[in-house]
C-alpha cells in the first residue's frame, strides 16, 4: 500500500498542476502542499478576489511559491471553455489535473445550461474541463488526473430517469449521485485512457473523509447543531482531508484505478490509503451510459473506444 509522508516527496520542480477551487478548504491546501514542492499552480477559481487571498496567504508560508490564478466558474460550461483557452495559450504541458471543486446541499438549483447545480459544478464541469485538455495532458510524460469522491457515493445511484433532479430533488441525493458520477468517471476514464494507448497519463480517485470545509455551509441549522458533538469526535482538518488527494497526487507506487481516502472510523479521518469504493462504481454499463449522456449535456466527444 502507498504511504504518503509530506515531508518525503521527491522534488516536483518544473511540474505544472490545476486545481479547481484552490482558494478554500481541501483546495487551498492541496494547493499549498503541491507549492510547497515546487510545483506550479494553476488556482482555478470561481471568486478572483477569494483567489488572490488564498494566494497572498500561501505566499507568506512558501515565499517562492509558483501560483497563477485563472477565473473559473465549474457551473458554467462556457467558464470552462474559457478557462481552458487561457490555460492552453500560455502553457504546452500539464502533469496534474485535480479536479476539486465542488458545492454540497444547496437549495434546488439549475445552472444556465439546464443542469442541476451539484451535479454541474462537482461532476459535468470536471468532465468538461478534463475533455478539453485531454490532450496536453497525455503528451506530458507520468501526468496524473485526479477526481474528487466522497464517502457519500456509498447509498447513491445514477438516476437516468430523473439526472437533473427535475422531478423530485433531495439535497442528499444529488450531492451522493454526483460525487458517485465523479467516481464511476475516474474508474471508466482509466479504462479509456488504457484501451487509446495514452499511457503517459493515470485517472486516479481520492476522498477526503469527512472535514469542516466550506462545503458544509448548506446544512440545515438544526442538522448541524445536532451533528456538532458527533462531528467533532470524527472530521480531521481539511489538511489532514487533503491527504489522500496529495497521495493520489505524489504518492509513489500510485495506479491508475486507484482510489484514495482516511483509513480510520467509517473513512472519515485518519492516514490516507486505499479506500473501499462500493459496487455501482465499478458497473461498467452504467459507466458507458454516464459518459453518453455527459458528452452529449457538454457538447465533448473524447477517447472513444
Amino acid at each position: 500500500m502507498s504511504t504518503l509522508k509530506l515531508d518525503d516527496i521527491p522534488n516536483q520542480k518544473e511540474k505544472i498542476a490545476i486545481v479547481t477551487g484552490a482558494n478554500a478548504g481541501l483546495g487551498f491546501e492541496t494547493t499549498l502542499e503541491l507549492a510547497k514542492n515546487e510545483i506550479k499552480v494553476i488556482m482555478a477559481c470561481r471568486n478572483l478576489n477569494k483567489g488572490q487571498s488564498a494566494k497572498d496567504e500561501i505566499l507568506k508560508q512558501v515565499p517562492k511559491a509558483k501560483l497563477e490564478i485563472i477565473e473559473i466558474d465549474l457551473s458554467e460550461l462556457d467558464s470552462v471553455r474559457e478557462f481552458v483557452k487561457s490555460f492552453l495559450a500560455m502553457y504546452s504541458s500539464l502533469d496534474l489535473l485535480v479536479n476539486n471543486a465542488g458545492v454540497m446541499m444547496p437549495p434546488y438549483q439549475k445552472t444556465k445550461d439546464g443542469l442541476e447545480l451539484q451535479m454541474a459544478a462537482n461532476y459535468f464541469g470536471h468532465f468538461l474541463l478534463t475533455g478539453l485538455l485531454i490532450d496536453i495532458i497525455t503528451k506530458t510524460e507520468n501526468s496524473r488526473i485526479i477526481s474528487l469522491s466522497s464517502i457519500a457515493h456509498k447509498n447513491a445511484s445514477i438516476n437516468f430517469k430523473d439526472l437533473q433532479s427535475e422531478q423530485k430533488y433531495s439535497k442528499f441525493g444529488a450531492y451522493g449521485q454526483s460525487k458517485l458520477a465523479c467516481l464511476i468517471f475516474s474508474k471508466e476514464l482509466q479504462r479509456r485512457l488504457e484501451a487509446n494507448k495514452k499511457t503517459n497519463t493515470i485517472s486516479i480517485a481520492a476522498h477526503p473523509g469527512a472535514s469542516n470545509t466550506e462545503l458544509a455551509r448548506h446544512l440545515p441549522k438544526l442538522a448541524s447543531i445536532l451533528l456538532t458533538p458527533f462531528l467533532l469526535l470524527v472530521t480531521h482538518s481539511p489538511r489532514n482531508a487533503a491527504k489522500p488527494t496529495l497521495l493520489a497526487s505524489l504518492g509513489k507506487n500510485v495506479d491508475g484505478g486507484d482510489y484514495y481516502g482516511p483509513q480510520g472510523f467509517m473513512e472519515m479521518n485518519g492516514n490516507p490509503g486505499l479506500a473501499k469504493a462500493e459496487s455501482q462504481a465499478y458497473d461498467v454499463l452504467v459507466a458507458k451510459r454516464l459518459w453518453e449522456e455527459s458528452e452529449k449535456l457538454t457538447g465533448i466527444n473524447f477517447l472513444s473506444y
